[in-house]
């Protein structure tokens, strides 16, 4: 990893595209999301798992629980970012309200 990569954060990093993207960049990456462990979401991931694999990649990564629909959490998250790293570079924000039926195998997302 380069002496000055960059800081980034990458909201909802713990699976899907927040989990591909923080993994594709050489930088330090912290991964903030709720899933702790494997039993919070029906679909694959965790924060530790997306930052084991950045660092496998190269990069740094930081697993951060955050419930990004927390206003308190999200301060708290940003705050720890500028203390750890003195900046923030690049935010990906990734993060959204999805509603469980989504996340079924075969659902089209279409209301009844």
């Amino acid at each position: 990893m380069p002496e000055h990569a960059p800081v980034v954060l990458v909201t909802r990093g713990s699976r899907g595209a927040g989990r591909g993207i923080a993994i594709a960049l050489d930088a330090t990456v912290h991964v903030p999301s709720r899933s702790t462990a494997q039993r919070d979401h029906p679909l694959p991931g965790t924060i530790f798992e997306t930052a084991d694999a950045v660092k496998e990649s190269g990069g740094k990564g930081i697993a951060v629980a955050c419930d990004h629909s927390h206003k308190g959490q999200v301060e708290a998250l940003f705050a720890q970012v500028e203390a750890e790293q003195g900046r923030l570079d690049v935010l990906v924000n990734n993060a959204a309200s999805v509603y469980d039926e989504l996340t079924q195998p075969g659902s089209s997302g279409k209301s009844p």
